[in-house]
């Protein structure tokens, strides 16, 4: 493996397969700066996560422990954002993830990790259509919510069909949409919370922290309870790492890609954190859920007229936005994947405006989860199906860890000079090994949740089958390759 110099930022080595160092000049185009970097992994995050299953977490965690819960996530999300910087400038190519793991860790792994976050998005974008036709039946009781995920799957599908570019400005300004609800929340709760409640009327509201004492003391149902959330908080934070998706799809990598990191975990933790802290210390944990959205509690509690239509349209564009970052993900991997060869040969073909549209459009599958989980049991499958993308993000983030610490590890090796690189992750390798150390923790307290077991049960099988699927069918050109 040759250093990870600017040079290989140009052209990595040869993968098993096709020069995926080529797929911008191939045909993916490299149109988009740091603003659409930024805005689309916040497109990406803030979704479902935060504007709909937030309560669950409030609700298992406590007030107390749903903001610690969301601190660690934060700064999970900053030791794997140092990480994936370094290799996303090493190797700037469009679905990166399983091809950092690929020259890193080994080819198994890399097919694994692809694998592995398609699932990921797939499931995603059907918790987002299922949570948007859930909201929806706010104002139209009587239509299914079927109805709605294919609505919203056609409205998505289109976005997505058109340009890179295109796509990137509709999540730039749907982010900003989703930006300023939080915002929103954060300033008009937080006076709220300080006594300033104009419209609120007559009633009690609580001030600033006093919810945070239950009657249960800080943590109500045991420090358990906020490890068991911990998944669930890693799904809020997933798609940050979307910027590695598009690394190959932007201009100017080595400048972009760090630029974009920075902000975005800069924003995550303000807005994350600060609208956590604001809705536990609003709504009584035994009173949220997922029955509505706790955005829409918290404005109806200070009193705004028609505050909760106006939230639910807000939170469904948010949903959306996610749902579209997600689709162009998926696109993504599949593209990747098809490119090295390990992937049918169909979904490496692009329209004039370069787009991955058999990708594309293999992708909508997960849209059948939303529809699936809307007839059997939305408040209950929806769970589930949060638990297995969680388990699926933590997974993805353990390999990119796992990458950085062998890449970095192979360039010193080889005699390269950490001082020339781009960016560089610090402190390595504490980062690394305590971002991977800490997702399998997550990992663990998945088993002490029933509403969040199954994602082991489905996860860690599938991710096996990976496995084994790849050294029966590539296996050995893999080893003649390498």
């Amino acid at each position: 493996m040759e250093p990870a110099t600017p040079a290989l930022a140009a052209r990595p080595d040869p993968p098993l397969s096709g020069e995926f160092g080529e797929s911008s000049e191939s045909g993916l185009r490299r149109s988009m700066g740091p603003r659409h970097l930024v805005m689309i992994a916040m497109g990406g995050v803030i979704g479902s996560g935060l504007f709909l299953s937030s309560g669950y977490t409030i609700s298992q965690a406590g007030p107390l422990g749903a903001v610690i819960a969301y601190i660690v996530g934060a700064f999970v999300v900053y030791l794997v954002m140092a990480c994936l910087g370094e290799l996303a400038i090493a190797y700037p190519v469009s679905g990166a993830f399983h091809i950092y793991a690929a020259r890193s860790i080994g080819p198994a792994t890399g097919f694994a990790t692809a694998w592995l976050y398609w699932l990921c998005w797939a499931v995603a974008i059907g918790s987002e259509f299922t949570a948007s036709g859930l909201l929806m039946q706010r104002w139209f009781p009587d239509v299914e919510v079927w109805v709605w995920c294919l609505v919203f799957a056609a409205v998505l599908f289109g976005l997505n069909a058109v340009s890179s570019r295109f796509f990137g400005e509709a999540e730039f300004w749907f982010a900003i949409v989703k930006v300023a609800a939080i915002i929103g929340l954060i300033v008009l709760g937080g006076a709220a919370l300080f006594g300033f409640r104009p419209l609120g009327g007559s009633g009690e509201h609580p001030f600033l922290f006093e919810n945070f004492a239950t009657g249960s003391g800080l943590f109500p149902n045991g420090f358990t309870g906020v490890l068991v959330t911990v998944l669930a908080v890693f799904y809020a934070f997933s798609g940050s790492e979307l910027i590695g998706v598009a690394a190959g799809e932007t201009k100017d990598p080595a400048t972009a890609i760090p630029k974009a990191l920075r902000t975005t975990v800069i924003r995550l933790l303000i807005f994350f954190v600060g609208a956590i802290a604001v809705i536990a210390a609003t709504i009584p944990y035994t009173e949220v859920g997922l029955d509505e959205s706790p955005f829409v509690t918290v404005f109806s509690a200070i009193g705004i007229p028609f505050a909760a239509d106006i939230m639910n349209f807000v939170i469904i564009t948010a949903l959306l936005s996610a749902g579209n970052s997600g689709l162009f993900s998926c696109a993504r991997m599949l593209y990747s994947l098809a490119d090295e060869g390990h992937a049918p040969r169909a979904l490496k073909k692009l329209t004039r405006r370069g787009i991955p549209l058999a990708a594309l459009s293999l992708s909508m599958v997960g849209g059948v989860a939303s529809l699936i989980s809307s007839v059997v049991a939305p408040e209950t499958v929806y769970l589930v199906l949060v638990s297995v993308a969680g388990f699926a993000v933590v997974g993805v983030w353990m390999s990119i860890t796992a990458s950085h610490f062998f890449h970095r590890r192979a360039f010193i090796r080889d005699g390269g000079d950490t001082s020339t690189l781009a960016y560089k992750a610090p402190l390595f390798p504490l980062v690394p090994i305590l971002a991977f150390t800490l997702c399998v923790v997550s990992l663990v307290g998945i088993a002490l949740d029933p509403a969040q077991a199954p994602a082991l049960y489905f996860g860690v099988p599938f991710v096996a089958a990976c496995y084994l699927y790849f050294h029966l069918r590539h296996g050995r050109r893999a080893t003649a390759a390498r």
